[in-house]
């Protein structure tokens, strides 16, 4: 396997700290999107910028086969206020890469350099810098812009650390991968009154109470047990008196499936649910319903080639065939919709390890041991699966 050498490494290693430093939310990834662009263009890639906003994709054309892959990094950070001590920490308070974008571009950018000046391969590889990952929704924003129309491709991949697992270990899965997420904002409208004569108003907080404890029955008497379900309720607003029976309460509510018609059969019945129960307490019941990301899929023949890629080229211990689901989620589940392809993890750090903290956490950071492996594996999938002898099926 092709690797970069010790200061290639370094190089990016300093290069995913400066990012670091710099973090930069939803589309706002400005120097993080032209710092990119320039690299890449300096290693002979056609650039295209502006993409979703902010988003780049590079493009590199080798040979003569109208092969096309694409291989996507995610580049935006999270409001959180980092706590980590590094000497890399960010400079912008309140803002902080807490979850390893900065190293997917780095690993990323690392690939399209050593692909760039030695690499063997013969079509066109296109590489994607998303922004928006955390919410906004990026990989929507750029295949609204015509993504792959502008950037046709026979296959695309993804990869995102994930503490937990050894570092750089290799976690695949195919099928389902990361869970759908949306979310509802519910306000229940009744008659507020004095808490001493409840009989004169109607009260919506004993009825968002009520539903709140409902709504635990739907992944438990709805949902096929072995369906994995998540429903939150993370706020429940309402009044600010102890005397007092407020005429509104608001919560706001999460959902998490890993199949699309579990995800359906929620959104149906939590629906319905909210609406009978604060009819119940006469009540009424306004729902605000913001549909997230999708179920990721992993293809199953893009799952097993990017498979077949990394127990060629690693070591068996060094890689996980069939990883568990994840209740996290990904717009890269977007992409998948219009091209097939696969989504892969590589471990962070385990244990007391490096890098065992949970992404999220003001205590995370990206473990710089896998900009090797996760560029080395880059060029590998990319090597093989635009091989200018690609093997016989």
């Amino acid at each position: 396997m092709e690797r970069l050498s010790d200061h290639a490494i370094q190089e990016f290693i300093a290069l995913r700290r400066d990012i670091h430093q710099h973090p930069e939310l939803a589309f706002d990834e400005h120097r993080t999107s032209a710092l990119v662009a320039e690299k890449l263009r300096d290693w002979g890639y056609t650039v295209s910028t502006g993409l979703g906003g902010t988003g780049v994709v590079g493009q590199l054309r080798r040979g003569t086969s109208t092969r096309t892959l694409g291989l996507r990094a995610d580049m935006d950070a999270l409001p959180i206020v980092e706590d980590t001590g590094a000497d890399w920490a960010s400079c912008h308070h309140g803002v902080m890469h807490a979850c390893g974008h900065d190293g997917h571009t780095a690993m990323l950018l690392a690939a399209a350099q050593h692909l760039a000046s030695q690499g063997r391969f013969d079509g066109t590889l296109n590489l994607i810098f998303q922004p928006a990952e955390e919410g906004g929704g990026g990989a929507l924003k750029m295949m609204e812009d015509g993504l792959f129309e502008r950037f046709p491709c026979d296959a695309i991949f993804a990869m995102h650390n994930m503490p937990g697992f050894a570092q750089g270990q290799l976690v695949f899965r195919s099928g389902p991968f990361m869970a759908s997420s949306d979310y509802a904002t519910v306000t229940l409208h009744g008659v507020g009154g004095h808490g001493a004569m409840p009989h004169k108003a109607t009260d919506p907080l004993v009825a968002a109470a009520s539903i709140v404890m409902a709504l635990q029955t739907i992944v438990s008497r709805n949902v096929d047990p072995m369906q994995p379900a998540v429903v939150t309720v993370g706020s429940l607003q309402a009044g600010q008196a102890n005397n007092v029976i407020p005429a509104t309460a608001r919560l706001e509510i999460s959902l998490r499936a890993l199949d699309p018609q579990v995800r359906e059969t929620m959104e149906l019945r939590i629906k319905k649910l909210i609406l009978t129960q604060a009819e119940s307490f006469g009540v009424r019941a306004d729902i605000e319903w913001r549909p997230g990301y999708a179920v990721l899929v992993n293809d199953v023949e893009q799952t097993r080639r990017a498979l077949a890629v990394a127990q060629k080229h690693f070591p068996p211990d060094q890689i996980v065939a069939q990883g568990p689901m994840f209740t996290g989620s990904e717009d890269f589940a977007f992409m998948l919709e219009q091209v097939p392809g696969s989504y892969l993890l590589v471990g962070n750090g385990s244990g007391e390890a490096l890098g065992a903290c949970m992404v999220h956490n003001p205590g995370y950071d990206f473990n710089d041991d896998n900009i090797a492996t996760g560029a080395a594996y880059w060029v590998a999938l990319a090597s093989d699966l635009l091989s200018p002898t690609p093997a016989q099926p």
